[in-house]
């Protein structure tokens, strides 16, 4: 083989290919914002679990603080919610920006939250932005497609707030049914027979 030869086959060789192309970045700020889908998020998890991958998106995994939570210094601070964040957190379903707030409530003013637990040592509020219903297409399962924008603050973090974005598919609430071998309910404005007649 001649040295030309060698050398295009090893440029080719560095040419990305479809099938180790990287997929595009995360936008953390649109999935913290609520602004994507749960389709969005599902491209979070291989990259949080893989610190390479981590990196490679910017974020630079740090000690766990919280056993419920993954944190990530953000290589460049990002703005949610017109709020600086220099670091996130993702925890199963939901992915958070961590805020220098120390008091949640204007910012759950602002954006329009229910309250959920509001003690001096917790506070939690959020608001579902999304409720729809989807079909799993490899199941053909009817699913409910739920966005949930929350605010909370947490005892491993003193002075911070959380503020971000949960996406979760759940099954649709299942209708009442009666259980097996119960009366059918009487039609309305038909009285039941009496147990004595």
């Amino acid at each position: 083989m001649t040295p030309f030869r060698c050398a295009c086959l090893g440029l080719l060789a560095l040419l990305p290919t479809p099938a180790f192309a990287e997929a595009a970045p995360l936008d953390l700020t649109a999935l913290i914002e609520c602004r994507q889908s749960v389709s969005d998020y599902d491209a979070v998890a291989p990259v949080v679990a893989d610190p390479l991958k981590a990196v490679a998106n910017g974020l630079q995994p740090l000690p766990q603080t919280n056993q419920f939570m993954s944190e990530f210094r953000l290589a460049a601070p990002i703005t949610v919610f017109g709020e600086r964040a220099e670091y996130i957190t993702v925890a199963g379903a939901s992915i958070m920006a961590i805020l220098d707030l120390a008091d949640p409530r204007p910012l759950a003013k602002r954006l329009a939250l229910e309250d959920g637990v509001d003690t001096p040592v917790k506070f939690m509020a959020g608001r579902e932005l999304v409720s729809r219903d989807v079909t799993d297409p490899r199941t053909g399962e009817a699913l409910i497609e739920s966005v949930i924008l929350s605010l909370s603050t947490v005892k491993s973090h003193p002075g911070k707030t959380l503020a971000g974005c949960t996406y979760s598919l759940d099954l649709p609430p299942e209708e009442d049914t009666p259980p097996p071998g119960a009366a059918p309910a009487p039609l309305p404005g038909v009285n039941p027979p009496s147990a004595g007649r």
